[in-house]
């Protein structure tokens, strides 16, 4: 575990809470519809996890989840993030930041995305070991049938996120 201290703040969203651990450096350690700490704290890898985290009201990345919310969609894409594991799901999570709102994929889509088509269970498991939800968005990926399949935070957050997305997407030339 890091001695270093990081910071957590929660916002109001239309589907729920949520609340977002940053590190010393601002990027995102996770995040979720929660207000609850506890229910973060777990999901960040054993070597990113703070010893401690500071509440405070506001912090500059909650600036992006309100443009975000008031329907400016890029502006997660710049906030940083910080995941740890082993080489596929890291460069899956990048991955995952390149599917582009309003148009998600399938797992089997986000597998080949990830230059492994085969590896759709791994696929899978990247969205659900993704601690920074929104910022990567493991959202924008459903069921080989197009059905929702799961999300961490629950299957109405995941839809109103793709409902959101599709009215404000940006539409193409």
């Amino acid at each position: 575990m890091t001695q270093q201290p990081a910071r957590s703040a929660t916002v109001g969203t239309p589907p729920g809470p949520f609340t977002v651990v940053v590190a010393p450096d601002g990027a995102v350690l996770a995040s979720g519809w929660t207000d609850d700490l506890t229910e973060l704290l777990p999901v960040v890898h054993r070597a990113l996890r703070p010893a401690c985290v500071e509440p405070v009201e506001h912090l500059p990345v909650l600036d992006a989840v309100a443009a975000f919310v008031a329907g400016d969609l890029t502006a997660i894409d710049v906030v940083a993030v910080r995941q740890r594991s082993g080489p596929f799901l890291e460069d899956a999570w990048e991955v995952l930041r390149t599917v582009p709102a309003g148009a998600p994929d399938t797992y089997a889509a986000f597998a080949a995305r990830c230059g492994r088509p085969a590896a759709v269970r791994a696929a899978a498991n990247a969205c659900a070991r993704n601690s920074a939800a929104l910022f990567v968005p493991c959202h924008r990926v459903l069921g080989s049938d197009g059905g929702l399949g799961g999300f961490r935070w629950g299957t109405p957050v995941k839809r109103w996120l793709l409902d959101h997305e599709t009215a404000h997407a940006a539409v193409p030339a």
